[in-house]
């Protein structure tokens, strides 16, 4: 991102909060996550490409630290951002940072539970239908089940020409593209056996079962991917 890009956290307190981890926030509730330095820059251009000229609504299904919403509406100063997720700590991290960012274009957080069969948005005042889906970092760490409302909240909210875009570490029929994913896969599902680094195969297993295919995989820095699922 240019220097014109990265306004709302130039003056970033030196300390940060790792995403997941127990610290204590800026004095202002802005947390934030090492890993969104890494990887913004990259996922932005995949982004920009499919929203560029578009004036359309964008949800954001585990937001965490909301400094991705940040990054991608200021980005896209055309496209409705709406910022979701189910954790306490990261719901009030996105006040926090929509309220120093100040877009006109970045609507406020809304708590939702992504492994709900339905996710009623239109009940919680979010529309019924998006151009695009974006997560990050999410269903590695969450267990399966949030994988199956994902898509299926896809199949259900996307528009005709709509996508998901998922971004992760991700298997490829069932190898890892790494040593480091096998470890960190390894490393999760020692915290968690529910957890673990999900593979391209068993997604677009869950995609077509929902009406959605897998459209384009583009590989990412530090081994990760986004993937880009449509109808």
């Amino acid at each position: 991102m240019t220097a014109a890009g990265m306004g709302p956290w130039r003056n970033m307190p030196e300390f940060t909060v790792t995403f997941g981890k127990d610290a204590p926030p800026p004095e202002d509730g802005r947390l934030d996550a090492a890993a969104f330095h890494r990887n913004h820059a990259a996922i932005a251009p995949v982004l920009e490409a499919f929203l560029r000229d578009r004036a359309d609504d964008v949800l954001e299904v585990g937001s965490g630290t909301g400094q991705h919403a940040v990054a991608f509406a200021e980005r896209l100063p055309a496209v409705a951002w709406w910022p979701t997720d189910l954790n306490d700590s990261h719901l009030r991290s996105i006040v926090a940072w929509r309220a120093h960012a100040r877009l006109a274009n970045l609507r406020a957080p809304v708590r939702l539970d992504a492994s709900a069969t339905d996710w009623h948005l239109p009940a919680l005042g979010l529309p019924a239908e998006f151009t695009a889906m974006f997560c990050a970092n999410v269903i590695h760490i969450s267990p399966w089940a949030v994988a199956e409302g994902l898509f299926a909240g896809a199949a259900r909210h996307l528009t005709e020409d709509g996508a998901l875009f998922l971004y992760g570490p991700f298997k490829r029929d069932g190898q890892h593209n790494a040593p480091s994913n096998a470890a960190f896969d390894e490393s999760l599902r020692r915290q968690n056996p529910d957890w673990g680094v999900r593979d391209v195969a068993e997604l677009r297993t869950l995609a077509a079962a929902n009406g959605l295919y897998l459209a384009q995989l583009s590989e990412m820095p530090s081994n990760n991917a986004i993937l880009i699922f449509g109808r």
